[in-house]
């Protein structure tokens, strides 16, 4: 990507195991808006997950 992406929001919650299928649904639905979620888990505790809003 050429163009640098600009974080709009991080959020931390609790991870589960579908929690992967909102992210897809939302990448797959907004992407034409420029819009691009991300989620990962937190390197320090595996029961908590980190949403990420990106601008592309």
């Amino acid at each position: 990507m050429a163009d640098k992406m600009e974080t709009l929001s991080t959020v931390r919650l609790g991870y589960t195991n579908d929690l992967y299928k909102i992210v897809d649904s939302l990448n797959r639905t907004l992407k034409e808006d420029n819009l691009m979620f991300g989620l990962a888990l937190d390197e320090d505790d595996d029961e908590t997950a980190i949403f990420t809003i990106y601008r592309t």
